[in-house]
């Protein structure tokens, strides 16, 4: 039996402007299909023998994580928070030991939330041969078998051949350049490093203890101090902030003499640009990929992504160009690994568009900022059927909500009333209130906010069924 363990952090960034820092890649569906990269990667399971998901998440997603497992009828599934960022080594290091308190040494399939891989059966064979490597004591590495010179893998060099499919992993080599990508596709001994692993949850901490022991230190020292909020498990923020952030390849791979790597031919892809995408997509005769309303004339071998409004492209080629409400990309497929310095402008400007979509979801529900001016902000709010916002208060701003469809029960002071349909509702400046819907159908309304200041930093929660007192 396999441990799923799901590596679900990460931006996206060079996937702007559909993928945000709060709702990133591995969250969206970008075949075209109803499920999440996330879900999919859940799905390409389904036949393995496997035991309890581990999923792992950057905190600020947990909600995104959770409303996506639930989905797939997932609600036990174990969701591992990391308050900050320490890389693969750190977050596979928590998994192991948390599976191994939990079951008697498990063999972990640890992959990335956010990777396409087409054929199925060519996947499970090679798990299939991971697992036997693994069970004699290997940490395997799986490696795609390279069908262009790219420039943007690291790569792994085969060694010698092993006794079942697989072979010793020569060295770990870096980034290359054309040309050095091209010999390598040409002599056949390289192959892209995808980032996906398996080996014994035992095996892994030997080798984590041998190389970094620090990492190991501090990795059990945020697990001890762990406590359990709703389905989440949050370690100790203070003692995996202080652990060093180290990718499993530096910490661990490219070190033990353990390593092993199974060829993996599945038309696999990380989906790390639009012209991945655009790869990846189905082609009309022009080569072009379309979604949404678009319209094109003389258009040849471009990605076109229109999510709100009327697109129309003639006489380009080699574009991509990708429209959501707050932002429009145009750029040529050559350029798209520069659109991550679009995201960098966007932080060094302290502008909204790298982190939040006009549509920002929330365990309740999701609202949609309409309109901003100097002192007033329109939203579209949406609450769930049994959701409740927080009970709060703003330093800064007045509400006004005016209910669309559905009911809401109001708490505004010291009353509380329902609110219909064409109704609305006043919530002065610092008054203490809390929203929710009572009703079996979402709640729809609009809120007009007015006041000298409008972030969301300007909540004062008082309590929340979602444990969020303390953040956003």
């Amino acid at each position: 039996m396999l441990f799923p363990v799901i590596m679900a952090g990460g931006n996206g960034s060079r996937l702007w402007p559909l993928s945000r820092e709060l709702n990133p890649k591995q969250f969206l569906s970008l075949d075209g299909s109803s499920l999440s990269m996330l879900q999919s990667t859940i799905k390409r399971l389904e036949g393995l023998d496997i035991g309890p998901l581990h999923l792992i998440c950057n905190e600020q997603h947990r909600f995104l994580a959770a409303e996506q497992l639930r989905q797939l009828d997932l609600d036990t599934a174990s969701i591992l928070l990391e308050p900050v960022a320490r890389n693969t080594a750190p977050a596979i290091a928590l998994a192991a030991l948390q599976t191994l308190e939990q079951n008697q040494d498990p063999i972990l399939l640890v992959l990335a939330a956010d990777h396409v891989i087409t054929d199925l059966a060519v996947f499970h064979k090679s798990i299939s041969a991971a697992q036997v490597l693994a069970e004699q004591g290997h940490l395997v590495t799986f490696g795609v078998v390279p069908v262009s010179p790219e420039t943007g893998y690291g790569y792994i060099k085969k060694g010698g051949p092993l006794a079942t499919y697989g072979f010793t992993v020569e060295r770990f080599v870096e980034k290359p350049d054309a040309a050095t990508a091209q010999g390598y596709l040409s002599s056949g001994e390289y192959l892209w490093n995808s980032g996906m692993f398996m080996f014994r949850a035992s095996r892994y901490l030997e080798e984590l203890e041998r190389y970094r022991p620090d990492i190991l230190l501090a990795c059990q020292r945020a697990l001890e101090g762990r406590e359990q909020d709703l389905y989440f498990t949050r370690v100790d923020a203070a003692a995996f902030e202080a652990c060093a952030s180290e990718s499993i390849d530096f910490a661990v791979m490219e070190k033990t003499d353990a390593a092993a790597v199974v060829p993996l031919d599945a038309g696999w892809s990380d989906v790390g640009s639009w012209s991945a995408l655009w790869q990846l997509a189905p082609k009309d005769e022009a080569g072009n990929v379309s979604k949404g309303d678009v319209f094109q004339e003389c258009t040849s071998a471009s990605y076109i992504h229109a999510e709100h409004r009327f697109v129309a492209a003639i006489g380009v080629t080699d574009l991509v160009v990708v429209e959501t409400k707050d932002a429009v990309l145009v750029t040529h497929k050559n350029y798209v690994q520069n659109v991550k310095k679009i995201v960098e402008h966007l932080k060094a400007m302290k502008r909204h568009e790298h982190s939040n979509h006009r549509e920002v979801y929330r365990p309740w529900g999701v609202y949609d900022s309409v309109d901003t001016g100097a002192r007033y902000q329109v939203k579209r709010i949406t609450v769930k059927p049994g959701a409740k916002l927080s009970v709060q208060m703003h330093h800064h701003r007045a509400e006004h909500w005016i209910v669309v469809s559905g009911t809401a029960r109001v708490t505004n002071g010291d009353k509380d009333y329902l609110v219909t349909e064409n109704q609305s509702t006043f919530i002065p400046i610092g008054q203490v209130h809390s929203l929710e819907n009572p009703g079996v159908i979402p709640l729809e309304l609009i809120e007009v906010q007015s006041g000298s200041y409008l972030g969301e930093d300007d909540i004062v929660r008082f309590e929340d069924k979602y444990g969020r007192v303390k953040d956003v």
